[in-house]
């Protein structure tokens, strides 16, 4: 599990949902009802890669876990790890998305800008 770049998924997944709502087209209701679906299941998903990241993180294993690193062009480096401080930040902030998304559900105006700012 620890090869499975599940650090940049979690980052990356709500960018790639707000894409997704992005390219909805229309002010209807069935495309008002798709953005808001696309948000709810982006995050929920995201909270389910949080408990997977949780469920194999080591307590006792000092320094950072589940570390990335790539190379871009060789001028910049992403780097991505995660240690016992800032793990239950990932959990918390995963775990508040969805429920924030159910809680904005009655939005009727700018549906379209409001759940990509939340994603």
């Amino acid at each position: 599990m620890s090869d499975w770049p599940i650090l940049s998924a979690i980052t990356l997944l709500p960018l790639i949902g707000a894409l997704f709502i992005l390219v909805i087209r229309g002010e209807d209701e069935i495309a008002l009802r798709n953005m808001r679906w696309t948000a709810l299941f982006t995050t929920v998903f995201t909270f389910v890669l949080s408990l997977i990241l949780w469920s194999n993180f080591d307590p006792a294993a000092p320094g950072f876990q589940f570390e990335e690193k790539y190379s871009w062009f060789g001028l910049m480096t992403y780097h991505l790890g995660v240690d016992g401080l800032g793990l239950p930040f990932v959990l918390l902030t995963a775990f508040l998305m969805p429920g924030v998304i159910i809680a904005s559900w009655a939005v009727e105006k700018r549906v379209k800008e409001y759940m990509i700012a939340f994603l």
